[in-house]
């Protein structure tokens, strides 16, 4: 039983090898895979920006009460409500008539005044004249030139009454101090006004430009400058874009600048405040409007950018 085993062994083994050189020879070996690629990203050092987003409220670039300077009937209204008007645009009369007849009788007692200041020159002259001859005395020669004294005076004073009644039949005229947007008015055709009235007849706004008052806490600003004290950051320019968002979360078309930053600090809200001045040419933006602005205060020299 034993010597069948043993001469069996080697005819399984042959067999064996002759299946593996069998299954190897049918199926091809697969193709080395090539390495993978590796996207590569250069991060260098810049200088980076660090926008800060405020809160705040436009204001008008100008604005101005129209009030009278004399007392008087309105006779006319020369502008619309609600339209833009240009400085030196008359926008109310009012009834010249007493004023125009103050000018003309100014005019009446500065040209008497010129007369009489004649008469005592030539007077003046004549007596002097005749004192070279010894045919006077000194004293009349001296009172006839204080009299002529007084006459240019007189002359000057109604020369100075002409040009103020002048000026109050000017001011008949009222006219716009400043260019911008007027609002409603207050007075119509035949009101009474007074010069120096408490109730202005109406309100110029300058819109273009247009002002954003921002509003920065005092922690922000400690902070910043602290980083700006460390040498982290450099402190931004006073001049530094400004970008608005709009209530409405869109975005004002044109850039604005930063104007100044204010060094009172409200004691209510206890932050400071910080005026941007932008363009406003189609009116978008009106006064007492909630906005928020984007300006760059500081600017981190080391920056690190990553594409």
């Amino acid at each position: 039983m034993s010597l069948s085993i043993r001469s069996k062994a080697p005819a399984l083994a042959i067999a064996s090898l002759a299946l593996v050189l069998t299954a190897c020879g049918g199926k091809k070996t697969p193709p080395p895979r090539p390495p993978p690629e590796v996207g590569i990203v250069v991060m260098k050092v810049e200088a980076v920006p660090l926008p800060t987003e405020l809160p705040g409220r436009t204001s008008p670039f100008a604005i101005a009460q129209v009030r009278p300077q004399i007392g008087g009937i309105i006779q006319a209204r020369q502008f619309q409500e609600g339209a833009v008007v240009r400085a030196g645009q008359v926008l109310y009369r009012i009834d010249p008539a007493p004023y125009r007849a103050a000018a003309d009788q100014a005019r009446a007692v500065l040209a008497s005044a010129q007369a009489a200041a004649v008469t005592q020159k030539l007077k003046a002259e004549r007596l002097a004249q005749l004192l070279k001859s010894d045919s006077i005395a000194r004293q009349d020669v001296d009172d006839a030139q204080a009299v002529y004294g007084q006459a240019q005076a007189s002359v000057l004073q109604a020369r100075a009454a002409l040009r103020a009644a002048e000026i109050s039949l000017g001011y008949t005229e009222i006219k716009a101090p400043i260019s911008g947007r007027i609002g409603a008015s207050a007075f119509t055709q035949g009101g009474l006004v007074i010069a120096g009235q408490a109730d202005a007849l109406a309100v110029i706004q300058t819109l273009d430009p247009i002002y954003v008052d921002l509003t920065q806490s005092t922690t922000e600003l400690l902070r910043l400058q602290r980083s700006v004290a460390s040498g982290q950051v450099q402190k931004g320019a006073l001049t530094a874009r400004a970008r608005l968002l709009l209530e409405d979360g869109s975005a004002y078309p044109l850039d604005g600048r930063l104007q100044f930053t204010d060094v009172t600090v409200d004691p209510a809200s206890g932050a400071v405040k910080l005026r941007a001045l932008f363009a406003n040419p189609k009116g978008t933006l009106l006064p007492g409007m909630f906005v928020r602005a984007q300006i760059v205060e500081a600017v981190d020299q080391n920056g690190i950018l990553v594409p």
